[in-house]
């Protein structure tokens, strides 16, 4: 397994992205997420995607962060939030989303943000366990889906 720095509109990220946006529409019944996000909101520093290839170079996962900054969506200064985790069907249970989150909260503390805030659903509980098992705490809701119900926010310190 090894992980690669994409842009957010390549395709083997664009083809995930659709995956997982198929997976919120089986959970939750709607048209997927309907954050909005542009490929330059994942350009370094201000951001990073990642993609990461099994031995066979297929793409198997995915996530990335993207700076926030306080706004009236909740978020704080020094924010970077996480964005389109996932985890192809056959590639789960094997730490691989584990890997990608550490890779992630690396890329963004050495980009000066203070705080991995992210945003996900009661419908997907094994993303709470995995986040809770990393040390994320349940924070204020922010973002798009701050006034939903189903939503859950989970913040964890970025420490140097």
């Amino acid at each position: 397994m090894h992980i690669r720095r994409v842009p957010f509109d390549h395709p083997d990220a664009v083809k995930l992205n659709d995956a997982v946006q198929a997976e919120y529409h089986v959970r939750y019944g709607d048209g997927g997420d309907s954050t909005v996000l542009a490929p330059s909101d994942f350009e370094p520093p201000n951001g990073v995607y990642l993609l990461v290839y099994d031995e066979a170079d297929r793409p198997v996962a995915t996530g990335g962060w993207r700076s926030q900054d306080a706004n009236g969506e909740g978020n704080e200064d020094g924010d970077a939030e996480l964005k389109r985790m996932y985890v192809i069907d056959d590639m789960r249970g094997r730490g691989l989303a584990r890997r990608l989150l550490t890779a992630l909260e690396v890329d963004a503390r050495a980009a000066g943000r203070i705080r991995m805030v992210l945003e996900t659903g009661t419908k997907q509980p094994e993303a709470i366990a995995l986040y809770t098992s990393c040390g994320y705490e349940p924070c204020g809701k922010f973002g798009y889906y701050r006034e939903y119900e189903d939503s859950r926010c989970f913040a964890k310190k970025l420490s140097s």
